[in-house]
């Protein structure tokens, strides 16, 4: 499966997954001009349309696109997002342009959020990020939790195509709940020197963020200790320490 980041607005990616017939499937479009420019300068067209959440950068373009290539759009079960042909959730599966996509509920950044995975190829919006994850605006610590273990029980060679270039900030702060990993340090030193090029950091790989990611690594003796250290009392229990380090991650 070949995809194409296009950049959108100060730090999105939305993803163009190529179909077997020279097509591409857009993956939340925010934003239609830089899929427009990247269409026309490649010479390609839209099989289909993925939507994770019902965020403006993450749906802003989409009405623009179909009206331009009106091709079919699956989503999650949302009245407020236009331009949805069929809305899917946990345990469908999307038959788009030759490809098979497995639809996962994944509520906690926001009630609606859905994942798609494919071919070991995961879209996951802002649920899971490499180095973090994204903030919960409208979920609970409980429903965020089984999200990220559901996303985390994947094949470890599962490619992660999330939607935001956060990972040099991410690992900044995940050195602060875990300073001995030496794995994550190692990695952060490269993300550093892949962005003084502008290089793209993502997708990375399921196998590195269990490694690396202290919101997959919630049940982690580490972690659960940086947790309660930042709490100043006994933190217990994978959502308790997740709440912990999402808000000393808000509010670093």
């Amino acid at each position: 499966m070949r995809v194409h980041p296009v950049k959108a607005f100060n730090d999105n990616y939305i993803w163009l997954i190529e179909s077997s017939d020279d097509r591409v499937i857009v993956v939340d479009p925010g934003d239609e001009k830089p899929v427009l420019e990247w269409l026309e300068s490649n010479n390609k067209h839209i099989a289909g349309y993925l939507i994770t959440h019902h965020h403006h950068d993450h749906t802003g373009g989409l009405d623009a696109l179909k009206a331009r290539y009106p091709a079919t759009c699956y989503g999650p079960d949302n009245p407020a997002i236009g331009g949805i042909d069929y809305a899917v959730s946990e345990g469908d599966r999307v038959n788009l342009a030759g490809l098979t996509f497995d639809v996962f509920a994944t509520p906690g950044h926001t009630l609606d959020h859905i994942s798609f995975y494919a071919n070991t190829a995961l879209f996951c919006g802002d649920t899971l990020f490499s180095g973090g994850c994204g903030r919960m605006f409208e979920g609970t610590p409980d429903m965020f939790v089984a999200s990220l273990d559901k996303l985390r029980r994947l094949p470890g060679e599962t490619r992660v195509f999330c939607a935001h270039e956060y990972t040099q900030a991410n690992l900044t702060f995940a050195t602060l709940v875990e300073p001995d990993n030496a794995v994550l340090r190692s990695y952060l030193e490269k993300v550093k020197l892949m962005r003084q090029d502008d290089q793209i950091t993502v997708p990375s790989t399921l196998q590195l963020e269990l490694a690396i990611n202290p919101f997959l690594r919630f049940d982690q003796t580490p972690v659960r200790r940086a947790a309660s250290e930042y709490a100043e009392q006994d933190i217990e229990g994978s959502e308790n320490v997740f709440a912990v380090i999402r808000e000393w991650k808000d509010n670093a």
